[in-house]
């Protein structure tokens, strides 16, 4: 995986803070093989609650996450109780690598 220490904090902080203590998070993509270069950061949001708005979410990550490791692109993915299975949640949590 190609993510430093202080950018997996970053991550995991944010993740926290916007979908809670019991949320996970994987990155998934490029940046999830040691063996690739460059590349932006492809995270998949995982949580158990139901979310009023999933948009107003994916829009607090990319923004929290976006203070916290700068200007980049960072792709986000959101699943939450209510979403609908979908080919792309199930290739991101293949393989992805958990954060």
């Amino acid at each position: 995986m190609r993510l430093n220490t202080e950018q997996v904090q970053a991550i995991h902080r944010a993740t926290q803070r916007v979908l809670g203590v019991g949320a996970r998070v994987s990155v998934f993509g490029s940046r999830a093989l040691d063996d690739q270069k460059g590349g932006d950061i492809d995270l998949f949001f995982e949580t158990d609650a139901q979310l009023d708005n999933r948009a107003k979410v994916i829009c607090q990550l990319t923004g929290a996450l976006t203070l916290a490791l700068g200007e980049r692109k960072i792709d986000i993915l959101l699943k939450d109780a209510n979403t609908p299975p979908a080919r792309v949640f199930d290739i991101a949590k293949r393989t992805g690598v958990p954060l």
